[in-house]
């Protein structure tokens, strides 16, 4: 098949050109280039030689265009002109593009969401992009602006903002009536189990062991992998979780979950971090920045009366 975009000349060297007949000096062009003079040149060889034509007639210190090369520069410069302001057009604009964010799944769900309607009302001209996962992405590879991540504090990156921290403690729906867990009412009781090796704090194990209650089997155990889902299966009444006060406050104060007994325990050297994916971020993505650094302030405000439960 004979496409005729195969009998083309090359294009690149086309700016070369473009950028030489308007200025009918190869140094100036390569200047508005960022070139070298000898890039210059040889883009414009190339294109004299794919052409079959010469398009500039060079003398000592003076550079003409021949007539093919004046009928190529009015035609290639329109061209060229038109394309760069197509090309400005269909980019989108940097002010107007969406935040984007990036949490796990259960900070997402838990934290993020229901703090996000104070946003919208306060900033309805910014838009977000949520990008919920529970792996650890590269911001700037990913296009994302901002990540909320639970870790270990010694491992966030420079110029990051610590959030609040991990308070846990069980929990459970009020409709259980469940003041505390006993040796007398715990096989009566189904506990939920968070399945991470990486969050042992949220399994029952040590939890158990730590209150008194090892070696008694409670009525079932229901295991998650997400632990979203198991707050969820909490609020429904189908057991007694481990809470995270700093992502549970709203929903403690809200009635539709209650501390169950009076222990607490905090998890020493980490937390809950705001990290950017640059030092100069954009107006939109410090606002956001600043709104979560407020609504969090509050948070560790609400965990810090549970932990006087």
């Amino acid at each position: 098949m004979d496409d005729p975009l195969l009998r083309l000349p090359p294009l690149d060297p086309l700016r070369g050109f473009v950028a030489a007949a308007r200025n009918l000096s190869f140094t100036r062009a390569a200047a508005q280039l960022c070139l070298t003079q000898s890039a210059v040149s040889r883009q414009i060889q190339a294109l004299e030689e794919a052409l079959g034509v010469s398009l500039f007639v060079r003398r000592t210190r003076a550079l003409s265009l021949t007539p093919e090369g004046e009928r190529l520069y009015r035609l290639a410069s329109g061209w060229l002109r038109d394309y760069g302001e197509l090309a400005t057009s269909l980019r989108p604009d940097p002010l107007n593009l969406p935040v984007t964010v990036t949490a796990s799944l259960g900070i997402t769900a838990l934290w993020l969401l229901p703090q996000l309607r104070d946003f919208q009302s306060r900033y309805p001209d910014i838009d977000v992009r949520l990008a919920s996962s529970n792996r650890v992405v590269d911001l700037r590879r990913e296009g994302i602006d901002l990540a909320l991540r639970h870790c270990v504090d010694a491992d966030v990156p420079a110029g990051s903002v610590r959030l609040f921290g991990e308070t846990v403690f069980p929990v459970a729906s009020p409709a259980l009536g469940l003041v505390e867990l006993t040796r007398e009412n715990l096989p009566t009781v189904a506990l939920m189990n968070y399945d991470d090796p990486n969050f042992p704090w949220l399994g029952w194990a040590d939890w158990l062991a730590t209150c008194g209650l090892e070696g008694v089997r409670p009525r079932a155990v229901l295991h998650f992998n997400h632990y979203d889902q198991l707050i969820q299966a909490a609020v429904a009444g189908q057991g007694v979780a481990i809470g995270r006060a700093e992502l549970l406050s709203d929903l403690i104060a809200e009635g539709r979950l209650q501390p169950v007994g009076s222990a607490r325990r905090q998890v020493a050297e980490r937390g809950y971090w705001l990290i950017s994916a640059s030092d100069a971020p954009r107006e939109a993505v410090v606002c956001f920045r600043n709104w979560v650094c407020e609504a969090a302030a509050g948070t560790r405000n609400a965990a810090g009366r549970l932990m006087g439960c």
